[in-house]
């Protein structure tokens, strides 16, 4: 009988990749960083288990939303006072805080819980086209133009 394979915490080997977010879409570009956060494209796969990869998106303010989302697509915030609610349209975000809305859109699609932080911080967001993980080698994602 063969048994099922999982994967160790101490097994997983991690890779660095760079993602260019100019002229990509917010969901396509989220969906695809929240699978390498994860580990999906690897067939060690385990559902419990940390087996992703670093992700670096550099161009965050390039990003692009379809329709109406730049000025109908709201951020909410609260402060647990009462009337601390407060609101920004996607326009101002990426203005005031450009690696914001992509941080906001990869965390709703990773998992609610201790895994899903740890997940969470591999993920290194920049505004310009620099970054200062070069020590790692990072390579240039391929297949970024099926999203695009």
């Amino acid at each position: 009988m063969n048994k099922t394979y999982s994967a160790k915490p101490n097994e997983v080997e991690r890779k660095w990749y760079v993602i260019d977010a100019a002229d990509v879409e917010l969901g396509r570009l989220a969906s695809l960083t929240a699978n390498i956060l994860r580990g999906k494209f690897k067939p060690e796969y385990t559902p419990h288990i940390d087996t992703g990869d670093f992700v670096v998106i550099i161009n965050a303010e390039k990003i692009k939303v379809t329709g109406k989302k730049e000025t109908d697509k709201i951020y909410y915030s609260h402060s647990g006072y009462q009337g601390g609610l407060k609101k920004i349209n996607f326009k101002d975000m990426i203005t005031k805080f450009p690696t914001r809305p992509i941080e906001k859109a990869v965390k709703g699609m990773l998992p609610h819980n201790t895994l899903g932080s740890e997940q969470f911080t591999k993920l290194k967001v920049y505004a310009g086209d620099k970054h200062p993980h070069e020590a790692q080698n990072p390579v240039e994602w391929q297949n970024l133009e099926a999203i695009k």
